[in-house]
């Protein structure tokens, strides 16, 4: 790394079809939004010769933000692959969105990848949700690497970005955190600045000039050699202290000079193993340039750094039935395991699946078996078919380069899936497999919609099935009791997302309307109702008339029919006539229409005739008298309540139990999980918490999150109830 010279390889950066597993790197770029992941990958495509101009491939389209909505919301909202190629190797560069709504989007490209860059800004810093996704990273021993940009800010500082990065993310070893380069600044502009134009390799002690558009080696000038030396002695430490020659740092410790190419081969070891992070740093290309500063050292570290994907442990598999079946670590050879790590829909072209091959050959038009398992909770029904795939490709902007088969190692697309859906396994149709699907986080933000006019209403739900079939992170919800149809999101930008998809892509106008949660209704203290229904219209009549007593049960006791009848004033058989006009009447409600729950009903006479009465008229009767009761009685609406817990950086927690209680929330505990993070649990009214995804959110910076599940209904605050719109008290 840094000792190498390259030439700009032209028509080479384009990459295709891999021949070997070990001719391939899986990358992600992982960044807070605006950190300059695009703009790298596209300078990165730039260096590698993939790409006409900074940014643009030969249709004049984007490489990676390509989509006509991530040009209107000016920000990255999915997974891009970008695959170039750089001496004999094919990288798939995985994009990645940067805003907190998106991290669907960044779960996929961690799966799909088998290392990460993390993008850090040198005007930004490193914001907390970046750390957490590091420590996610380290979890599963990823191996990682930090590009530092915007270098050109006016008050970036490099070695201190680099100082924050190693406090940040080098945990109980920053010396793991250490610049394989320093920047080079020119003379300074007429504002004082002085802009970067080349690196200093502190292993190779070569200086790498950008400053005419294309990388230039030589040898430093004598007096720069000093201000290197203290930062290459310690990248030389760090670099031995992770050898896996033992003895190598007694030897150093000793006197000895270590060569060049062995501290190379160590530190390209160390990073492979995810042990030693370096930090780099990369610009764009100038206008007219064909290389921008540190995207020739980037592609370096990738190809000679990162680890192929022999290198990564061989996933889970079982068969659909559950039964467990052992996987050799990624070998074309072997029976065919590929994942969607993505799912989208062309307008020309129709379904496309972005596939990860794990082990085997995927061959274009093959029939695979399709097994999806694990997301009936999201709205995914658990499928296994057998399926004819169409084209193989891979991406590059909009368009689509086909290739005849793809390894196991490498990433594609497969046209025409009708079935899959993110996060299904491929699989071969006489060995099906199924890998667990990976993590997503819940979504916790309702979107409460419903269609514009009959024509959407009838495009509605196919629209909707195909947005929860790409993006995992999305719950369907048809709900029962409110009737709405709710589409639960991360937040606000995935929420517009969504709308605007279901616009432009499906062609289906949907209004958003008040989100209403379920509320129940309750007798506040004993009442008594007579239900009488008596109709003489000539011919055969109608006759049942009963009396009950009503009495509050605890929570969650449901709805209770008890019969005290005597001396046969209700006819046996009519007995279950009175339950179910009760029970009928409980669900459809007694006050605002909300279902009736906690409440013991007596039955305690009635009266019956011969002929007119029937299983009919004693249903309507025992309505009537549960209706009649609860005009005599207090009528409390209850709420849902919810157990939350909030995982929270030690600095917010005082913040956040504030505004827990401030949404009417009690707090039942805390506890320390260690890492400088609290769990607060909590059981607050869900009608308080619609927007509390959005709302901790913003507390907290983005460093928070929180899970919810359903508790129990209680009853609402009078006061509460009083204030709520019409439209969420009363029920559909």
């Amino acid at each position: 790394m840094g000792d190498k010279a390259h030439t700009h390889p032209g028509a080479a950066g384009r990459a295709s079809a891999a021949d070997h597993p070990t001719s391939v790197r899986n990358v992600v770029l992982v960044g807070h939004s605006g950190s300059g992941k695009t703009t790298l990958v596209e300078a990165l495509a730039l260096t590698a010769g993939a790409v006409n101009r900074a940014g643009r491939v030969e249709d004049g389209g984007c490489v990676s933000d390509y989509d006509e909505l991530e040009h209107r919301q000016q920000r990255s909202v999915q997974l891009s692959l970008v695959p170039v190629g750089w001496d004999g190797i094919k990288i798939n560069l995985l994009d990645t969105p940067g805003y907190a709504d998106f991290v669907g989007e960044l779960r996929a490209g961690l799966r799909a990848a088998d290392a990460a860059l993390f993008v850090v800004s040198a005007s930004d810093g490193v914001d907390g949700a970046t750390r957490m996704v590091w420590e996610e990273c380290a979890a599963v021993g990823m191996p990682r690497a930090i590009v530092v940009t915007h270098l050109e800010a006016a008050r970036a500082d490099f070695e201190e970005m680099t100082r924050i990065c190693a406090e940040a993310f080098g945990g109980d070893d920053p010396d793991a955190v250490l610049p394989l380069y320093l920047p080079l600044r020119g003379a300074p502009a007429p504002d004082g600045h002085a802009p970067v134009t080349g690196l200093i390799g502190l292993l190779s002690r070569k200086l790498f000039d950008y400053a005419s558009g294309e990388r230039v080696e030589s040898e430093p000038d004598g007096d720069r050699l000093p201000l290197i030396d203290e930062a290459r002695s310690l990248l030389i430490e760090g670099i031995i202290s992770e050898s896996e020659d033992e003895t190598l740092m007694e030897r150093y410790l000793g006197g000895e000079q270590v060569d060049v190419k062995t501290l190379i081969e160590d530190l390209e070891r160390a990073v492979a193993r995810g042990v030693f992070f370096p930090v780099l740093a990369a610009a764009p290309a100038a206008d007219g340039a064909r290389q921008g500063l540190g995207t020739v050292e980037l592609l370096e570290l990738v190809t000679r750094g990162f680890p192929t994907p022999l290198e990564r442990a061989a996933p889970r598999v079982t068969t659909p039935g559950g039964a467990a079946r052992e996987l050799r670590m990624c070998d074309p050879g072997e029976s065919l395991v590929a994942e969607v790590v993505k799912t989208s829909s062309d307008p020309y072209v129709g379904r496309i699946s972005m596939v990860r091959v794990f082990s085997g050959t995927l061959r274009a038009d093959q029939t695979v078996h399709v097994s999806g398992h694990g997301l009936a909770d999201r709205g995914h029904e658990d499928h296994d078919v057998d399926e004819r795939i169409g084209a193989l490709s891979t991406p590059f902007g909009k368009q689509q380069r086909p290739v005849s088969h793809v390894i196991a190692g490498d990433l594609a697309c497969v046209a025409k899936l009708t079935r899959a859906e993110t996060g299904d396994t491929l699989s071969a149709k006489e060995d099906p497999l199924l890998m667990a699907p990976w993590r997503m986080p819940d979504p916790l933000l309702p979107l409460a919609i419903q269609a514009h006019s009959k024509p959407d209403e009838d495009k509605l739900s196919q629209g909707l099935a195909r947005l929860v079939a790409e993006d995992p992170t999305m719950r369907l919800e048809h709900n029962q009791d409110t009737h709405q149809v709710v589409l639960w999101c991360l937040g606000e930008a995935h929420a517009d997302v969504a709308l605007e998809r279901l616009r432009g892509r499906y062609g289906v106008q949907v209004d958003v309307v008040p989100h209403r949660v379920s509320l129940r209704e309750t007798f506040g203290g004993p009442a008594a109702g007579r239900g009488r229904h008596v109709k003489q219209s000539g011919g055969h009549g109608q006759y049942a008339i009963c009396e009950i007593e009503v009495e509050p049960l605890p929570n969650g006791s449901g709805v209770e029919f008890v019969d005290k009848v005597v001396g046969g004033a209700v006819p046996r058989q009519f007995i279950p006539s009175v339950e179910k006009g009760v029970r009928a009447q409980a669900a459809r409600g007694v006050a605002a229409g909300h279902p009736l729950i906690d409440v013991r009903v007596t039955l305690l006479d009635g009266k019956s005739h011969s002929v007119d009465s029937s299983d009919a008229a004693f249903q309507t009767a025992g309505a009537l008298a549960l209706r009649e009761a609860a005009a005599q009685a207090r009528i409390h609406l209850l709420e849902p309540v919810a157990e939350v817990s909030v995982l929270v950086g030690d600095d917010y927690v005082g913040a956040v139990m504030s505004d827990l209680s401030g949404r009417r929330g009690k707090v039942l505990g805390t506890e320390q999980t260690g890492a400088g993070r609290t769990l607060i649990r909590a059981e607050v009214p869900e009608i308080e918490i619609g927007r509390y995804a959005v709302d901790l959110r913003s507390l907290t910076h983005g460093t928070a999150r929180f899970d919810r599940r359903y508790a129990r209904h209680e009853p609402m605050p009078q006061q509460v109830a009083d204030r709520l719109p019409e439209e969420v008290r009363a029920a559909s």
